[in-house]
């Protein structure tokens, strides 16, 4: 027994407990990035939610075409600590739907996101969704919530 305490103490102290200010994993932005961080708060039933990060550009279209960035959000593991970010290397080009639409018609300002699948993180309180994306880039997210029902399905 006297053997084995050592050896856990020495193991508990080679793995980074949850720091007081967990942002202490997280690298300031590069130049020409910024860094965001969204802390959602506790809440019951964390389970059951999710949170969606919305990332692309605020820019003047028309009010009727649908428009989407290209892009990649990729997900990386924080070495030594076990923590992920999220990481826009490059904004790509802006496309959108082909509507005719008058060339005299007003311009409207909108959020224009990233193509793809949403991107559906796990809720969780203690830990900060940390993202970085190139200057002018822009981190939105919404908060999901599962109805505590779920429906039986048909078989079939």
């Amino acid at each position: 027994m006297t053997q084995l305490l050592p050896a856990v103490l020495c193991a508990a102290l080679s793995i980074p407990a949850i720091a007081a200010d967990p942002m202490q994993a997280f690298a300031p932005a590069e130049p020409g990035a910024t860094r965001y961080v969204i802390r959602v708060p506790a809440l019951p039933g964390e389970g059951d939610r999710k949170v969606e990060l919305l990332v692309g550009m605020t820019v003047m279209v028309d009010d009727r075409n649908r428009y989407f960035f290209g892009g990649t959000l990729e997900q990386e593991t924080i070495k030594g600590w076990g923590y992920d970010r999220y990481v826009l290397r490059e904004l790509g080009p802006m496309a959108g739907t082909l509507m005719a639409v008058d060339p005299n018609a007003a311009k409207v300002e909108r959020f224009v996101p990233l193509a793809g699948e949403p991107r559906l993180l796990r809720y969780n309180s203690r830990l900060p969704i940390v993202v970085y994306v190139p200057e002018g880039v822009e981190v939105r997210y919404r908060v999901w919530k599962a109805d505590p029902q779920a429906t039986p399905a048909a078989r079939g």
